[in-house]
């Protein structure tokens, strides 16, 4: 019934291969030879195209025709107007309309700005007050100085200098770059002029200590020690001097309230040696119930001091008996002896002005006159005095308490700031007012003091303010105040002529 058999296959045509002979597909990796054709990008025959068309002679000459000038009439004309276009020339060249204006190409800033709140926290947490502050030559590093100005024994409290670079990346307000280690409260400070490492310190035990900022270990370079020529009483001013005798020396210049101004020079041992002294002695003050002189004492204190920017032998200085006093460095006229100074000391008062009511804490010396200069004191009041008459030009009451510290502009003729002990600093523009301050910035909280300020002779935009609670602030100022105007210098040769009755 069964049988084995075998049957044929069954055979089904593939059609993915047909599919793939026709759309020329192959199982090879490279594609069949592709023919191409060069299609070049120019043409075969080529042709000079010149850019510039050529121009006939005629077509040349007819333009020619067109651009002539009539030389005559222009001749007569040049004649006819000749003379007044030569008298505005000459009057344009003698006007002082812009006499000393500068033009300033910089972003104009409207408004006066803190970019900066310095301190240093130990210093704060021993309840030490910023006594001054000092840019250095470059205009790009600030110092302040450590002590106490209020009462209380500081005498042997430890203090410091500290110093920030605002041009840094990495500026941390509350970290200076560099902190000096001092043993008695520095009552002032001064950056060299041309050296910007260089700072000078005068101290509450009356000496004076020179530091190299870029010393880190040692900074301390020269110092006067505690000899019969230091000073007795704290150093409340110090200034460089140029060197007569040697261009690449400087010497010092200290003032304090024992009533000696004294000049000392570099030795090489790292010495400060007295060079030449001056003294301020009660006779050569008018005397008055605003003078306090102990008995038997012969010595005015003088508390600050500033140079004439027009004649180096001429300074004015503030003493504690409310006067300022005009002074000369050729003074020739002995002082009362003084026992245990190893130079005479001359007397170099030639004029007294009217007093404050109450002691001079600060004097500034005009940049732009050789003969103003402004004082402030105890009063609240700021004098402006000419060097020519003792009565003052202008008195203003800028403050209910004391005016610690006042300076000029070193760009605006017509502007000044002062630091109050109402914890303001005042900005005075004459231009604007002649009795109240352009602009007044709260510098803390609460009426803590401003004890010292400084404008920045370098980026006069900046201007650094110390007070009573430790702290820094540096003022960004507006284009206001630091751009020169027409006809300043002018108006401030007006108030330098007025004369009071």
């Amino acid at each position: 019934m069964f049988t084995d058999s075998s049957a044929p296959g069954a055979e089904v045509q593939s059609l993915w291969r047909s599919a793939r002979s026709a759309r020329c597909e192959a199982k090879s990796c490279q594609t069949r030879k592709i023919s191409t054709v060069e299609s070049a990008a120019q043409s075969h025959t080529s042709r000079d195209a010149s850019v510039q068309t050529e121009q006939s002679k005629d077509a040349l000459h007819d333009f020619q025709q067109e651009v002539q000038v009539d030389y005559t009439g222009l001749l007569s004309f040049l004649q006819k107007v000749e003379d007044t276009v030569i008298k505005e020339l000459n009057k344009n060249w003698e006007s002082r309309a812009f006499d000393g204006f500068e033009v300033n190409w910089k972003d104009q800033n409207e408004t006066v700005l803190c970019l900066h709140t310095l301190s240093y926290p130990e210093a704060q947490d021993q309840n030490l007050q910023v006594t001054s502050v000092s840019w250095n030559a470059t205009g790009s590093v600030v110092a302040c100085s450590y002590g106490r100005l209020d009462g209380g024994d500081w005498s042997t409290e430890k203090s410091y200098v500290c110093t920030w670079n605002l041009d840094r990346r990495g500026l941390n307000p509350k970290h200076p770059d560099l902190v000096v280690d001092v043993p008695s409260s520095v009552m002032c400070l001064a950056f060299h002029p041309s050296q910007p490492s260089l700072i000078a310190g005068g101290l509450f035990s009356g000496e004076l200590v020179v530091w190299d900022t870029s010393r880190t270990e040692d900074p301390v370079i020269w110092r006067t020690g505690m000899t019969d020529d230091t000073h007795t009483d704290p150093v409340y001013q110090v200034n460089w001097l140029p060197d007569a005798k040697h261009r690449n020396h400087s010497r010092l210049l200290s003032v304090s309230t024992d009533g000696k101004i004294l000049v000392w020079r570099e030795e090489r041992d790292g010495r400060l040696v007295l060079a030449e002294g001056f003294a301020v002695v009660a006779q050569q003050v008018p005397r008055s119930s605003w003078l306090k002189v102990a008995c038997g004492e012969a010595a005015v204190g003088v508390t600050s001091l500033s140079f004439s920017h027009f004649d180096p032998r001429v300074f004015v200085v503030g003493v504690e008996g409310g006067y300022s006093l005009k002074c000369c460095t050729a003074a020739v006229t002995p002082a009362l002896h003084r026992t245990g100074s190893s130079v005479p000391l001359r007397a170099p008062a030639e004029l007294a002005f009217s007093p404050h009511g109450g002691p001079v804490y600060s004097v500034s010396c005009s940049p732009f006159h050789r003969n103003l200069f402004l004082s402030c004191g105890t009063d609240g009041q700021v004098h402006l005095h000419s060097m020519l008459q003792t009565q003052p030009l202008v008195s203003l009451q800028l403050s209910k308490k004391y005016l610690f510290c006042v300076r000029w502009s070193p760009v605006r003729p017509l502007v000044f700031a002062a630091a109050s002990g109402e914890g303001e600093v005042h900005l005075f523009d004459f231009e604007r007012s002649s009795q109240k301050p352009a602009v007044s910035m709260k510098q803390a909280a609460g009426e803590h003091p401003v004890y010292c300020l400084e404008f920045n002779t370098k980026q006069t935009q900046l201007l650094a303010a110390g007070d009573a609670t430790g702290a820094v602030k540096v003022w960004q100022l507006s284009s206001d105040f630091t751009e020169q105007r027409p006809r300043e210098v002018t108006h401030l040769e007006q108030l330098a002529s007025e004369s009071t009755d």
